[in-house]
């Protein structure tokens, strides 16, 4: 059953949902960026247990709270590991930040201007364990290149039908079917997916809610219709590349959607700071995307 009080804090806190959720093919520049050389580690091995430190630390950092961060998205070797001496969504939830947890394997090749996601034959093992570990939710992402009506439709339809099987082990999914901000015709994009939703979720029983993660539209407040929609828990909205000042304007501009920011988040940190400059660093971070999410 779905906790009510990790519930209400996704639907009512004010604040946002931090993405630490960067998987095999992205952790080599995600460590990059952290100031981790890619010399500093031989194995599949090393390079994950260097990027679980880097979020051990952020999420041991006492800035990270659900005072401003409502919940996390994890990695599955996060979700499995550590921080502080406690399993990670234990250690989360102690701070009042709400673990949801990536599921993806993601993406096929380019097809129709999309790329849908690769199968997941072992997703009901996957969520039995995350549901016994107290993970709230999952994510899954998608990406739209191009317009394309047959390939947008595509990944909604895909995106609901994972969501479903999702819910069976009550389980909240949180749907990133994501417009690359590079795309030539993202407007256009924008406008296929925000029908396709309307669709989709209006087809979806009463009883039932998800989270959409969402690139922010190229005009403000297209997503307005999905903020109101009484199937919808919560609209979240990626940094898809932009800076975090860039992003933080943009969501700023979009009533009711708050982050879900990686990259826009992180990209301050270093590994050689000391822990006070790491702890200010991040604390800045969350200040200014926290104040972008309830303006």
């Amino acid at each position: 059953m779905t906790d009510p009080k990790m519930l209400a804090q996704i639907k009512d806190g004010q604040g946002f949902i931090a993405a630490l959720d960067q998987s095999g093919g992205s952790t080599p520049g995600a460590l990059k960026g952290y100031g981790v050389a890619e010399d500093a580690y031989s194995t599949d091995e090393q390079m994950f247990g260097l990027i679980h430190a880097m979020r051990s630390r952020i999420i041991t950092s006492p800035c990270f709270n659900g005072d401003k961060v409502i919940g996390a998205i994890l990695f599955e070797k996060t979700m499995d590991g550590e921080a502080g001496g406690e399993p990670v969504p234990e250690a989360l939830w102690k701070r009042g930040v709400v673990p949801f947890l990536k599921v993806d394997k993601g993406l096929e090749d380019e097809a129709d201007g999309v790329k849908l996601m690769k199968p997941m034959p072992d997703l009901d093992a996957l969520l039995e364990r995350a549901a016994a570990k107290g993970v709230f939710g999952t994510k899954m992402r998608s990406v739209i290149e191009r317009a394309s009506p047959i390939g947008i439709a595509a990944i909604v339809a895909q995106q609901f039908a994972v969501a479903e099987q999702i819910s069976t082990h009550d389980l909240m999914p949180m749907i990133e079917p994501e417009v690359s901000i590079k795309s030539p015709d993202r407007d256009a994009a924008d406008r296929m997916l925000l029908a396709e939703l309307v669709e989709a979720l209006d087809a979806l029983p009463e009883d039932r809610q998800v989270i959409l993660k969402l690139t922010l539209p190229a005009e403000a407040n297209l997503y307005a219709p999905l903020v109101d929609h009484p199937r919808v828990l919560r609209v979240v909205a990626l940094s898809g590349g932009f800076s975090r000042d860039e992003a933080c304007r943009q969501l700023a501009q979009n009533r009711g959607m708050i982050a879900s920011f990686s990259r826009a988040l992180l990209s301050d940190l270093r590994s050689q700071m000391s822990d006070d400059e790491f702890s200010h660093s991040l604390g800045t971070a969350i200040d200014e995307i926290h104040s972008a999410s309830i303006a």
